[in-house]
This record gives structure tokens, sequence and C-alpha cells, in this order.
């Protein structure tokens, strides 16, 4: 069983929360790398629950200089990066006529350039590893985008059209690049629906129920899996039959 290297952005969150403990319960020889910038509090708990499978580090996703340093740590120690999960996102919802020209470009730093930070940043590792996995979590909002989110839904849908155009870059030497796209899941994130909106929303979902971190934990671990290996550029919904 060989040793695979797993670095995991947004991972103090219940999404970045869920995916790390997938790949945790997954094999003994994964090795987690969890990416956070302020708060961490999660991310440390999980690393001291595991302390030779699981570690920290600070990690602004919209900083290229951090990302260099996040992976020359991770290389350091371990001298691989097998798996990249772009995980780390927030929005800033508005209307368009009304939003801040800082919330556009804070939206679309964290959640467009970080992903593209992240990858420029582990590729040349992957590259000459000739193997590698990319997982970017986009958002359902990228194909259904809604009213007030201009600033999140450009950002996911950019997310979805640089893994498509960077899965072809990469395919021929073993490097697999894929998106998903979670609708409505019980996360933080959906703390400010409540009472009857958050009814309408259910009924809005032809499962009649929001999907659980699990099960887009579930669905990271298998396109970073080698049953996934001729999957790429591919952007997997997870959003229970809304679209």
């Amino acid at each position: 069983m060989s040793l695979r290297v797993i670095l995991i952005t947004g991972a103090n969150g219940g999404l970045g929360q869920a995916i790390a403990r997938a790949f945790l319960e997954e094999s003994p020889a994964n090795v987690l790398w969890l990416g956070v910038r302020s708060r961490r509090e999660q991310a440390d708990k999980l690393a001291k629950e595991n302390p030779e499978r699981c570690f920290c580090l600070t990690l602004d996703v919209t900083a290229p200089e951090s990302w260099q340093q996040a992976v020359k740590e991770i290389l350091a120690r371990h001298d691989r990066v097998d798996v990249l999960v772009n995980n780390a996102g927030s929005h800033e919802d508005s209307l368009l006529a009304n939003m801040p020209l800082d919330s556009w470009k804070r939206v679309l730093a964290t959640n467009l350039d970080g992903v593209f930070h992240g990858c420029q940043a582990v590729l040349p590792t992957m590259i000459s590893q000739r193997a590698g996995r990319i997982v970017n979590v986009s958002s359902l909002s990228a194909l259904l985008a809604p009213a007030g989110q201009a600033n999140y839904a450009a950002a996911k849908a950019g997310v979805v059209a640089l893994t498509q155009s960077l899965a072809k870059e990469v395919a021929r030497i073993g490097i697999t690049v894929n998106a998903i796209c979670p609708g409505y899941v019980e996360t933080e994130a959906m703390a400010y629906l409540a009472g009857e909106e958050r009814k309408a929303t259910q009924m809005r979902i032809p499962m009649r129920r929001f999907g659980r971190p699990e099960e887009v934990a579930a669905t990271v671990r298998f396109l970073a899996s080698p049953e996934a290996g001729y999957i790429t550029g591919s952007t997997l919904k997870v959003d229970g039959g809304i679209l």
C-alpha cells in the first residue's frame, strides 16, 4: 500500500472536514494536509486526532506565494503531492446593481483565483510524477445561477471552464482534473435558511431533502481514486436532482 499525499483547502468548514474524514477512512496510507487561513479550530482538532496522518498548514488561497510555501512544506516532508482538492470558497450575495466592487473582487479571488493558484502550485510536482488528481469544488450556482449571486456564480462557472481546459492540457501525462457542483448541502453555509424558507427550498429539490457533507465527500474521494482514472474534464452534480 503506497503513500498518497492529499492537500485539501477550506479544511475547517463542514464540507472540508467531511472530505478529510472520507480520505482518512479510505486508507491508512493516505496522509492529509489541511489548508486553512484564519479559522482552524476544527482542522486542528482533526490533526490532533490523527497526528501521524493529518497536518495543518496556513494557506491563503488568494496569494500565490502562500501556495508556493504550502507546497514547499509538503514536499519537504513527503517529496510528493498526489491529490489536490480545491474546496475553499466564500460568497457575499447582493444584487448586481448594488454590489460593491470589493465584494466582486473578493469572491472571485477566493473562488476562482484560488483554484488557479492552487493548480499552478501543484502541477510541476504532478507533472514530474506523471500522476495526480485535482478535484475542484464548484457549485450548482455555476450551472443554475440564482439572482443575487452574480459574483459567486461567475466565479464557480469559471472553475468549471478552468477544469475542462486544464484537463485537456494534462490528460496525456496521467493527471486528471474534475469538478463537482454541490447543491444544497447541510453545512454552516446553510445557516441562513430557516422556517418556511427552508421548507420551500426543500420542495424545489426532487429528493425533498438537503445533501449531507458525507455524500459530497464520497464523490470527491471517488474522483481522486484509481478507479476514476479515465474520468477527466467532467463536472459532476451532487444536487438531489435539481438540474
